[in-house]
């Protein structure tokens, strides 16, 4: 398929995600740049990509850190001359957000919410002019189902995914007539290689078995929704949060 062709698009954030939709992407035409803060993992997937016949560049890229946002978005800019899309897809560990409101620390919660929420909103700030210069584009944000479960735990992080579909919905109004969509994916539990040699067996079978689907996520599993919200096929789709997870958690 060719329905990206021509269009340049900025992953941030690569790895599991990352790097199956920088595949899928480049697979449809586009020009990719992967940037994550591990650029080794960044650099093999587009060295892997520019092997099978695609165009990509990956490059070190701290999601905390503007003038590293903005170095990313200027390759995008003078290797492939313009920018079309921006997808925010980076994570911020942190060890302390597996406690309660009343446990975690809040020096903790400040790093886990300023990672996500100050990350995407540079993502954002950095990469809608450029988009708008080229008459518009398609932005989406991963965040997570957690915004809407309710969990004991992982307050900071829950808090920063449902701040950022405050910030998609922000960017969808208020750029929507000047050509821009905002979009979020929520996946559920996605599973590759890092995410198995972590989690017990027996998690992974009992988080099967919860789905309705009868299999677990993959990262091509994104893949596919970010390609068609990134594609004119997601021309009628903005300000929307789209859940990838086998059917564990419906909402309206």
């Amino acid at each position: 398929m060719d329905r990206l062709k021509d269009k340049v698009i900025l992953i941030a954030g690569a790895g599991g995600i990352g790097n199956a939709c920088a595949k899928r992407l480049a697979s449809e035409g586009a020009a990719v740049v992967l940037g994550d803060i591990e650029a080794d993992v960044a650099r093999t997937c587009a060295d892997q990509i520019t092997q099978a016949g695609g165009k990509a560049v990956g490059l070190e890229l701290d999601g905390s850190e503007e003038e590293s946002i903005a170095s990313a978005v200027e390759t995008a800019l003078s290797k492939f001359g313009g920018l079309d899309g921006l997808h925010a897809n980076f994570l911020q560990p942190n060890e302390g957000d597996t406690l309660d409101v009343l446990g975690i620390p809040m020096a903790e919660w400040e790093e886990v919410t300023r990672g996500q929420q100050r990350g995407y909103v540079l993502c954002s700030r950095l990469g809608l002019p450029p988009m708008l210069e080229r008459g518009g584009g398609s932005i989406i944000y991963t965040v997570s189902d957690a915004v809407y479960m309710a969990e004991p735990v992982r307050v900071g992080y829950a808090m920063a995914k449902a701040a950022i579909t405050a910030l998609m919905r922000h960017v969808a109004k208020r750029f929507g007539h000047e050509g821009i969509r905002a979009n979020a994916i929520a996946p559920g539990l996605i599973v590759h290689d890092k995410v198995e040699a972590m989690m017990p067996p027996e998690f992974l079978e009992a988080s099967r078995l919860a789905t309705v689907t009868g299999r677990l996520g993959r990262p091509e599993d994104i893949a596919g929704v970010a390609a068609m919200l990134m594609s004119e096929d997601g021309r009628h789709v903005t300000g929307q949060v789209m859940s990838v997870n086998g059917g564990t958690m419906m909402r309206a």
